[in-house]
């Protein structure tokens, strides 16, 4: 087992450190063609891994340049203190790109911020931010079955680095999208209901969640809302969570 467990660890490092090193080889080659990025501004950080999830107010930034095929798009998060949550540095490569199928495969170094209470030389305890590595690869499916209508799946596999940490989680999703849903002439709203399975070393749980996000025409700004379910699981977390973003475009 510890064997499976060590072959797991060099694959997705291996991964991770190919994937980063095209990247930025491939960065520096060709021209980069896009540039894009959103500010989130929400009442309740909320991660895929209960975990990880912040469970107060939060701000995002997400970053996106890439070529036709690569793309480098990190992501930072912070409390509304200013406080470091989580940094993720994203790596993607599209391997399909056609209209009717895409299939993307990607992968991440991250890092997780907590703060913690630790007992200081004096016998006095005192908070400090300390900091967990993680890597992970991603494989992303998508079908595009008409204009607005799309269903994929997604397979996530994080290898923690460091003691503490959760050494291999699985996360695997089935994802719909419904675009365009016409509220009035300006207003459009976006659902991407989910359900997905997570295992986090010997636990394992069932989710239901939906994304919700409301655009109007020529505007930067959107409202987005996160719901998740437990349908059945073993992994510690809240039953419900649910938030409510501010998300400016640029």
């Amino acid at each position: 087992m510890s064997q499976i467990i060590q072959l797991r660890k060099h694959f997705v490092l291996s991964v991770v450190g190919i994937l980063f090193t095209t990247a930025v080889f491939s960065q520096e080659t060709a021209k980069i063609r896009t540039f894009s990025g959103a500010i989130t501004a929400t009442n309740n950080g909320i991660s895929t891994f209960p975990n990880l999830s912040l469970g107060k107010p939060a701000a995002i930034f997400d970053f996106s340049m890439g070529s036709k095929r690569w793309s480098f798009d990190p992501q930072l998060r912070f409390s509304m203190q200013g406080k470091p949550w989580t940094f993720i540095f994203w790596g993607r490569y599209k391997v399909v790109n056609d209209k009717k199928f895409k299939f993307t495969i990607g992968a991440h170094p991250a890092f997780s911020f907590k703060e913690e209470n630790v007992l200081a030389l004096n016998g006095d305890s005192k908070t400090v931010m300390n900091v967990y590595r993680y890597a992970a690869a991603e494989f992303v499916p998508n079908v595009i079955l008409s204009k607005n209508f799309s269903v994929g799946l997604y397979y996530l596999y994080s290898h923690g680095v460091d003691p503490g940490t959760t050494t291999n989680s699985h996360f695997i999703k089935l994802n719909t999208a419904i675009s365009n849903i016409k509220l009035s002439e300006s207003s459009f709203l976006k659902w991407q209901p989910q359900a997905y399975y997570l295992k986090m070393d010997s636990r394992e749980g069932y989710y239901a969640s939906s994304v919700l996000t409301l655009t109007t025409k020529n505007c930067p700004f959107a409202v987005s809302s996160i719901m998740n379910k437990i349908i059945k699981s073993e992994i510690p977390g809240d039953d419900f969570v649910w938030n409510v973003s501010l998300v400016y475009n640029y």
